[in-house]
């Protein structure tokens, strides 16, 4: 499996294992409208986005130690080429996302609803190209 792959799976993991249970945590009860600050929910979300941070920091040093001539390999054309793709489409559901975020939805929510719809935007463009180059190659692969 290539170093890219690994590291666009790994990604996706902690994903999954961080922002997973903060999106939970928010669907289920939200936060209540016009209290700001809402110390509780911004210290759960530090704690996802912080440990989002620390865990793909430790994923990748623990990649390179595993193999570094992996890590150290020069990118191919077809590396370049699944990261230019995926980053196009990630781009577009990004910006997507804060365009309802940034001027949609100030017209009818506000506070944490905002926040949390402009951070879920972030989330599923990474969702978006770390899916798609992982599935690329995968597809490659076969």
């Amino acid at each position: 499996m290539p170093h890219k792959e690994k590291i666009a799976w790994m990604t996706l993991l902690w994903i999954a294992v961080t922002y997973g249970p903060y999106f939970v945590h928010v669907a289920l009860s939200p936060p209540e409208p016009g209290v700001m600050p809402n110390l509780p929910q911004l210290w759960l979300l530090a704690l996802a986005a912080g440990g989002n941070g620390v865990l793909h920091i430790l994923g990748r040093i623990g990649l390179r130690i595993a193999a570094p001539d992996d890590a150290r390999a020069p990118a191919d054309e077809r590396d370049r080429d699944i990261e230019r793709r995926s980053i196009v489409v990630a781009y577009y559901v990004m910006m997507t996302g804060m365009i309802l975020v940034g001027m949609v939805m100030p017209f009818t929510t506000s506070g944490w609803q905002i926040v949390n719809a402009g951070l879920l935007a972030i989330v599923l463009a990474e969702i978006t190209q770390n899916g798609l180059a992982a599935w690329s190659y995968r597809r490659s692969a076969a």
